[in-house]
């Protein structure tokens, strides 16, 4: 099952370079890195990411993310998933840009389903 991270677009470069992922500052602050599945991320989108340019969506594939991934509660009781480590960019299946139309709604690439 791919989760999916939303960040900056600099902020996932940077960590490309550095060759691994340890979260905006959001994670950094909450000490795990915050992740979606496909029927959370739009939401994720409105409601954290509104209108903002510049960013990428991550898929990662959750099982090979090992016991440091866990499934826990969130809005309204819904399990989201956490990962408690950096991220190693070579776990990320793909990155894509996560660009916004004229309307300001972000548009998700194909394969994020």
């Amino acid at each position: 099952m791919l989760i999916y991270k939303i960040c900056d677009d600099a902020l996932w470069k940077a960590a490309l370079a550095a060759g691994e992922f340890r979260g905006a500052e959001i994670d950094l602050t909450d000490g795990y890195i915050h992740f979606s599945t496909a029927e959370q991320m739009r939401e994720t989108a409105a409601k954290h990411f509104a209108g903002r340019e510049g960013l990428v969506v991550i898929a990662v594939e959750a099982d090979a993310l090992g016991e440091a991934m866990k499934w826990e509660p969130s809005r309204g009781g819904a399990l989201f998933p956490h990962l408690y480590r950096p991220l190693k960019t070579d776990e990320a299946a793909w990155s894509k840009p996560l660009p916004v139309d004229t309307d300001g709604m972000h548009l998700f690439p194909a394969e994020a389903v």
